[in-house]
């Protein structure tokens, strides 16, 4: 008989066990016999032995210890339980003739046993998808996950689009986060990519993520919960691992050829462990096989200890106590490991009092790397002596622990305090200098308000109010009778001043020279001799941890590495939360964090902060660790002819290779048409931005520029709040004619020195405006002043202009510019509105912001033009000659040529007509359709444009040729028609 067929066989005892330990961990009962009376009694079903449980532990109290230990089972009922165990009945619970209840639960157990071996089914195996639910109904109003939203697609699928070398995501299709983690974990496992369409999308796609749903329809139909319920990944991973087992081996029944059958869900996924123990003075050892390996958290602070605590069942007493005295107890000894080894992580435990499960939030720490060597059976005789060993360290720990506190809390009363410490306050009281022979002697009370002087009285018991009847000198009637009454009210130690040679601290009233002496001298010694023995202890204690730490250091004892693969993190409540995975890549030597769709780069260090538990809702739920002497389980294929790495669909069989290209094509052709579609809206947004232009009045300012246009000043654009280029230079000049007006003259004010600068800006500005410069030279763009002074702006509104440059805020480096822009801006709050006309003032600078704001248009224009780029450059050229036109309505000198413009605007239009009518030449569909598209949204939009001014004649010589060059089209068609 094989161990597979072995697995099978057994698996009905398997759920038995299983079933045990569901209920035990959802109600925290651990009374063995009242959890298999409640199973008896529900007839398997795990929602009513829960309701059983519930109801009978609000009407009977917690059994004591002793009751536990007599009806405690030898059997690790935690783990999957195979073998001869059921066949030999080396547990007996039949035994006892008188123990009616017990034979009728084994009676009952073996009949479930003998039905599954007939049918292949129990309606157990039914019922544990439902533990959870039955436990999270009667508070599912009250609690409710907070991560229930479905993850809704970006509708661009650029955001959907997979980085390079990026892991994909699995798309949350409501509450299927536990679906996500446990899938993303199991994926990066080479042979877990028989999951066919899923795993081969995960591998392959194209996409940032995947969606599950078809997966996730099909297992939902095994889960007995409502949609919006999420499940429990323990319970997730068992059934997917269940039917994984169960698929793989009928294949390999299917393929073998007169060999024995392997199904790789054994081979990497199940282990055996051998429990040997005693039962009732009688020996017994047991193979078992075991897949997940739960372990509890509660109590224990790491993996080494839980995992010490599972292998190690302490003595306890037999069933039959009452007849034999005799002790049992078990240990359980790992005589096979699987590759991939996971421990269940038990964070949960039933509230008896609140009705409900509860989250275990103890920090619990897990190594990178675990070494199993002390819990396999061929070192057992090495790991029990070192076991004993460390057994009596932690015994001779605990007393040397103890004994320090006694140090370190030292006292018979509620307060206690280090003993070193004591000692040192005994010598200080010891050393300190009696002044008076009682603390309220020689103390001054002559300093009272008013001058008088209080009585030294006792203090007033209890209840009784200090006499206020003591004449004070100068007492009269009203306010000041009150004062002095109210000073005669003597508290000694709250209104008498202290003379500043009273000593801080008490001290003995009669020592002589000699007791201090030998006191001094013995606290001395004692206190020493406390440190030392508090030193020696700590440093024993520290020795003590060490030797333990390094008991299973040695290298006989570090051939079993398994290393940390994968961790599933739960995140919440008990019955409410939301899952994720961290999975490390070999190649990468990276962490990463798979949370639904979204899959980053991670660290250990964050890692440890959301898995190890302790601080917040966060802990680790499962860990996963694979064995590092075997590389294969993750180390990439390559190919056999050429040698290189097969990555990517290269790994993928012929099939899913096609199906993975065939969505890849899908979600490019999705991309191709997004992009169409943007760029069409993107057509249709610069027509009816043209066509709106031309609606406009010829001096409106209402259009909008192009999107990526030179972003607008403010109204005092010099007084810039970051640095820019522009502000940059307009600081320096301003700097430069404020130190060249300091050289002048030294003794001057700040005042005098801003009239003296500012005169001497305004002739270096007037200089430049009465050069005659070509038009790459144009000192418009050099300076606000300047083309002030070109269109002969108002004197106020030049004169307040220049002001501005010298009240710039960024001038505030020394204490010369300080000042001087201290002074300018005292001034500019001196002009009465009368003086200047504010909204003449911001005409002129608004009409300066177009200037240069046209001058950005028409060199992008020209740029894009000469790149041959017309489709962009149209509306940047159409864009500067509006502008420019009602810059030059104002005046000659306030924009550029306007022919120029003109002339580049009407070429890109008619290279733009000349492009369409090639394309619609072709003849092709698609090329006719673009033609079309260039001819209908830009070239008919525009031609209004150059029709506005019909005394342009070269404009109007364009248009008519981009007309007829269409109607010769049209003409072309009719006369094939006819």
């Amino acid at each position: 008989m094989t161990v597979e067929q072995n697995v099978l066989q057994q698996h009905s005892q398997k759920h038995q066990q299983t079933l045990l330990n569901q209920l035990r961990e959802v109600t925290g009962t651990t009374d063995v016999q009242l959890l298999q009376q409640a199973l008896l009694a529900s007839n398997g079903d795990l929602a009513e032995a829960v309701a059983f449980l519930t109801e009978k532990n609000a009407k009977v109290p917690q059994q004591d210890e002793a009751t536990y230990y007599q009806t405690a089972q030898i059997t690790n009922d935690r783990y999957i339980s195979v073998g001869s165990q059921a066949d030999t009945n080396v547990i007996d619970l039949t035994g006892d003739d008188k123990d009616d209840l017990q034979r009728a639960i084994a009676l009952s157990l073996e009949e479930s046993s003998r039905a599954f071996r007939e049918t292949g089914i129990t309606d157990e195996e039914q019922a544990i998808s439902r533990v959870l639910e039955a436990s999270i109904a009667e508070n599912k109003a009250s609690l409710k996950r907070t991560h229930t939203e479905v993850w809704s697609d970006s509708p661009n699928p650029h955001d959907r689009k997979r980085q390079e070398n990026c892991p994909v995501g699995l798309k949350n299709v409501g509450n299927t986060c536990w679906f996500s983690a446990v899938i993303q974990e199991h994926r990066n496992l080479p042979f877990m990519q028989e999951l066919r369409h899923l795993f081969s999308l995960l591998v392959g796609s194209k996409r940032k993520y995947v969606d599950p749903s078809r997966a996730v329809e099909i297992l939902k139909d095994a889960f007995k919960s409502s949609e919006s319920q999420q499940q429990d990944v323990s319970e997730f991973t068992h059934k997917l691992l269940d039917w994984l087992e169960d698929a793989f081996q009928i294949k390999a029944e299917e393929d073998r050829e007169g060999e024995q059958p392997k199904n790789p869900m054994v081979d990497l996924f199940y282990g055996r462990f051998l429990a040997v123990g005693v039962l009732e003075g009688k020996k017994f050892e047991n193979t078992e096989m075991f897949g997940q390996y739960p372990l509890q958290v509660n109590g224990f602070k790491d993996l080494h200890e839980c995992l010490e605590a599972a292998m190690i069942e302490g003595e306890i007493e037999s069933l039959h106590s009452a007849e034999n005295s005799a002790k049992s107890g078990q240990e359980h000894w790992f005589t096979e490991l699987p590759p991939v080894l996971t421990f269940e992580l038990s964070r949960f435990e039933f509230n008896q009092t609140l009705g409900r499960p509860e989250k275990i939030h103890n920090k619990l720490e897990f190594p990178s790397m675990l070494y199993m060597d002390r819990y396999m059976d061929r070192n057992r005789d090495i790991t029990r002596i070192k076991r004993e060993e460390i057994r009596r360290l932690k015994e001779h720990l605990t007393v040397l622990q103890q004994r320090l506190e006694r140090y370190l809390s030292y006292g018979s009363g509620p307060k206690r305090f280090p003993l070193a410490d004591v000692l040192q306050y005994a010598m200080e009281f010891a050393s300190s200098k009696p002044v008076c022979t009682s603390p309220l002697e020689d103390v001054d009370t002559t300093a009272l308000p008013g001058g008088t002087t209080a009585q030294l009285t006792p203090p007033a018991s209890t209840g009784e109010q200090p006499d206020t009847s003591v004449p004070a000198e100068g007492s009269g009637s009203g306010p000041q009778a009150q004062q002095q009454q109210r000073v005669s009210i003597h508290k000694p130690f709250t209104q008498s001043r202290v003379p500043p040679d009273l000593p801080m601290h008490p001290a003995p009233r009669h020592i002589t020279e000699e007791e201090l002496r030998v006191l001094e001298g013995c606290l001395h010694r004692w206190r020493s001799e406390v440190e030392n023995d508090t030193r020696d202890l700590q440093a024993s204690i520290s020795r003590i941890h060490r030797t333990i730490e390094l008991m299973y250091s040695d290298k006989s004892m570090m051939q079993v590495p398994y290393r940390l693969h994968a961790v599933l993190v739960h995140e919440g409540q008990a019955n409410a939360g939301h899952y994720w995975a961290y999975i490390f890549d070999p190649h990468q030597q990276q962490w990463m964090k798979y949370n639904d769709i979204s899959v980053t780069k991670s660290s250990w260090e964050e890692l440890v902060r959301d898995s190890f538990g302790g601080y917040r809702n966060a802990s680790a739920y499962c860990l996963m660790y694979i064995d590092d002497k075997k590389p294969f389980l993750i180390e990439e294929e390559f190919d056999k002819e050429t040698g290189q790495m097969l990555s990517g669909l290269d790994k993928l069989p012929p099939d899913l290779k096609e199906y993975v290209e065939a969505d890849n094509k899908l979600f490019v052709r999705e991309m191709e048409e997004w992009d169409a579609l943007q760029a069409r809206k993107l057509q249709q947004e610069k027509l009816a931005l043209a066509a709106a232009s031309v609606a406009a009045q010829p001096m409106s300012t209402e259009l909008c520029p192009p999107d990526n246009t030179a972003s607008q000043h403010d109204l005092e654009y010099m007084e810039q709040q970051s640095p820019t280029e522009d502000s940059k230079h307009l600081q320096e000049d301003t700097e430069r004619a404020i130190s060249k007006a300091a050289a002048e003259h030294d003794e001057k004010s700040p005042e005098a020195l801003l009239n003296t600068a500012m005169k001497v800006e305004y002739t270096r500005l007037l200089r430049f405006a009465q050069e005659d410069t070509p038009p790459e030279r144009d000192y418009r763009l050099l300076h606000v002043i300047v083309y002030f002074i070109h269109n002969q702006a108002p004197k106020k509104i030049v004169e307040r202009s220049l002001l501005m440059q010298f009240a710039d805020r960024n001038l505030g480096f020394d204490e010369r510019c300080k000042s001087i822009m201290k002074v300018a801006r005292a001034k500019l709050e001196l002009i009465k509105p009368d003086e200047v006309n504010m909204e003449e003032y911001e005409m002129w600078h608004q009409d300066y912001r177009k200037f240069r704001d046209t001058t950005v248009f028409l060199l992008i224009g020209l740029e894009l033009f000469l790149k041959k780029s017309y489709v962009e450059a149209l509306m940047y050229l159409i864009f500067a000659y509006q502008y420019n036109k009602e810059l030059l309505a104002k005046g000659p000198y306030r924009g550029h040529d306007e022919v120029l413009i003109g002339h580049y605007r009407r070429e890109c239009l008619l290279k733009l007509n000349e492009h369409a009518a090639v394309l619609f030449e072709t003849g092709e569909e698609t090329e006719v359709n673009a033609g079309l598209s260039i001819m209908n949204e830009l070239v008919v939009a525009c031609i209004p444009l150059l029709l506005v001014d019909e005394m342009e004649e070269k404009d109007m010589v364009a248009v008519e040729d981009m007309r007829n060059r269409w109607c010769s089209y049209l003409g072309q068609e009719m006369e094939r028609k006819s």
